[in-house]
């Protein structure tokens, strides 16, 4: 295990990253009645670039120097905010959001496909295939058949969500190979690249200024910039330096329970045996793939692997 490495920590960021990206699909289906997609996914960014700028220069720090490294973090910045944030508002306009939790649980499976692909030191083994089967069928039980009613309508908007999948799934693969830094530098970089890129977009397509976000529309932005993008990216940043890809991917096998349970804390909805069996499922499943999803320590300069 790395120094300094913490099942507990790990774990508590894992709910901590759920958590925050379960309340922005709810307070984007808020938002999108008054807020164009492109607009919103700006304006949360550059709400979210701007905040993780003032605490990076608070704390004394410094982003990396112009180069190569960039080139990372836009790419990054792209796939794991621009698009999928995009995409995401997009698709929950046209389907409903149980259908879209269907498709974005599909992450840690493509997860799993492409890290063993890209990366040497994350492999399929039967613990991972088993805890993300699990999850994937605790996601399953909890939607209900309900949900799937509607698979095959729509269908540029399951399209949307499922590409969003997709490109969080890349995003976390492609996390571990950006430039070494502390995860509160990858961060701002990477979601001041996003912001580079999709303001500009947002200005020239959507004019917000002939309609801008008011109310608790502008209440929505401001809260999804500051916590589902901007602390959430730190702490994405550090679990995956941590654990990797897939452990990091096991977020979408949480955020439809969390929803669930906002739900049973704040709307008075029941908890009936089809959660139960959701829940047991998901957690199994999150418990099996985490113990399987250790990355293996640094090796140091003159150390052979395998040594202490």
């Amino acid at each position: 295990m790395p120094p300094g490495d913490s099942p507990r920590r790990d774990l508590f960021l894992l709910l901590a990253i759920s958590m925050m990206w379960s309340s922005s699909f709810t307070v984007i289906r808020v938002a999108v009645v008054d807020v164009p997609p492109l607009t919103l996914a700006a304006g949360r960014i550059a709400i979210g670039a701007v905040a993780l700028w003032l605490v990076l220069r608070a704390r004394g720090l410094a982003l990396p120097p112009w180069g190569r490294a960039w080139w990372g973090f836009a790419l990054v910045g792209l796939l794991g905010n621009g698009l999928p944030f995009f995409l995401i508002g997009w698709g929950e306009q046209r389907i409903t959001s149980g259908l879209a939790v269907v498709l974005m649980a599909i992450m840690p499976l493509v997860t799993l496909v492409l890290a063993t692909v890209l990366t040497d030191d994350e492999r399929p083994t039967p613990a991972k295939i088993l805890g993300l089967v699990l999850g994937l069928g605790g996601v399953a039980v909890l939607v209900g058949p309900d949900a799937l009613a509607g698979l095959g309508h729509e269908v540029l908007g399951q399209a949307a969500v499922a590409a969003a999948a997709v490109s969080y799934a890349l995003t976390a693969v492609l996390s571990r190979k950006v430039a070494p830094a502390p995860p509160l530098v990858r961060g701002a970089a990477v979601t001041i690249c996003a912001a580079a890129q999709m303001v500009p977009l947002a200005l020239i397509i959507d004019r917000p200024w002939e309609a801008p976000p008011q109310g608790g529309a502008l209440l929505a932005m401001v809260y999804l910039g500051l916590v589902p993008t901007a602390l959430a990216s730190v702490a994405f940043f550090r679990l995956i330096a941590s654990r990797g890809a897939t452990y990091m991917s096991l977020t979408n096998f949480l955020i439809p329970l969390l929803g669930v349970a906002w739900g049973v804390m704040f709307l008075d909805e029941t908890v009936g045996p089809r959660l139960i069996g959701a829940l047991a499922l998901i957690l199994g499943g999150v418990a099996v793939a985490s113990r399987a999803s250790r990355l293996p320590a640094p090796v140091k300069p003159g150390q052979k692997p395998g040594e202490p």
